[in-house]
């Protein structure tokens, strides 16, 4: 009953809230880097984000062994970081934040949550990715990550 119960809470929160998202890697990449994530450590967060979620901002899972929900993206746990219907625990934020499409709080979230013990705080991340990850799509990359021609020197006009 309990659990129904928190069922139909969390879907009356989402019609309530933004669109929920499906991202895309590509959509994802200029999200992260303005929010000052190192382009080294995105191949780390695509895996963590994938085994966490598979890029859905609405998901909530669990229960967990202990009986919390993780939620969102990042699939931050209700038990330390975000509260049920109030802004509570260390993030200071209502874990219904975490299940639309603005990722602005969540990844601030995050980033406390990195900061404190970096990506083993995630199961995800530690069981698919730790030590096995894949690149960064060439096609989120500018210019499909090819680097920009230098000028030709020989017809600059300062060579004249």
């Amino acid at each position: 009953m309990k659990v129904a119960v928190f069922v139909i809470l969390v879907l009356s929160a989402l019609l309530e809230k933004s669109e929920a998202k499906k991202f895309t890697k590509c959509e994802l990449l200029p999200i992260l880097l303005d929010e000052g994530f190192p382009l080294e450590q995105i191949p780390d967060w695509y895996c963590l984000i994938q085994s966490e979620s598979s890029f859905n901002s609405s998901a909530v899972g669990g229960p967990n062994s202990n009986g919390s929900f993780d939620w969102g993206l990042f699939q931050i746990n209700e038990n330390f970081w975000c509260g049920v219907g109030k802004a509570d625990h260390d993030c200071n934020i209502d874990c219904y934040d975490l299940v639309d499409d603005d990722l602005s709080d969540d990844l601030e979230c995050v980033k406390k949550i990195y900061a404190r013990h970096g990506f083993s705080a995630w199961n995800g991340w530690k069981k698919w990715c730790q030590g096995t990850l894949p690149g960064i799509p060439v096609e989120c990359l500018p210019y499909g990550g090819r680097p920009l021609n230098p000028i030709d020197s020989e017809n600059s006009p300062s060579s004249s």
